[in-house]
């Protein structure tokens, strides 16, 4: 296997791992109880990791978080796993690509307020509407960590030049 490779899978495997670490501190905020900051580790890998990489934690750190919580929605949590997977590839991308604050608003929008929409009709409008401001909190806290962390970290990968 070619260096560049060997490394992106260690660094993704990484990043999943500190996502699972994540999954294990939980946010409270009622309905939904898989609520966790196992998402802000892999929101900041789009620093340094491509964006699939970066999804591909996402989506770990979400099974990790829906196992650490007694998978209180099932198998609906592949659901998750991979709307999480697409909305960390599409905030990695956009990162790359310098969309600074579209990111953002695309991050809260994505993850608080259209990932729970099939939910809406999966389960019922109620649980839609129900776990909506929950998940939005939990999204922002998430989002807080990143835009502290994030900044920090891009300067450190481009003075040590850590190119995955």
């Amino acid at each position: 296997m070619e260096k560049t490779k060997l490394r992106l899978l260690i660094l993704t495997a990484l990043v999943a791992a500190i996502c699972v670490i994540g999954s294990f501190v939980k946010v409270p905020v009622g309905v939904i109880t898989t609520a966790a900051l196992d998402s802000a580790p892999a929101f900041i890998s789009a620093v340094f990791l491509p964006p699939v990489f970066a999804g591909a934690a996402g989506a770990i750190g979400h099974i990790a978080s829906g196992l650490t919580s007694g998978f209180p929605l099932g198998v609906f949590h592949l659901i998750i796993a991979i709307e999480m997977f697409i909305i960390i590839a599409i905030f990695a991308w956009m990162h790359q690509k310098g969309y600074n604050l579209l990111k953002w608003i695309f991050a809260v929008v994505a993850n608080g307020v259209l990932s729970p929409l099939p939910f809406y009709f999966l389960i019922s409008p109620a649980f839609y509407f129900g776990s909506l401001l929950g998940l939005v909190v939990a999204t922002i806290v998430n989002l807080v960590i990143v835009a502290v962390v994030m900044p920090v970290l891009k300067t450190v990968v481009n003075r040590v030049g850590v190119n995955a």
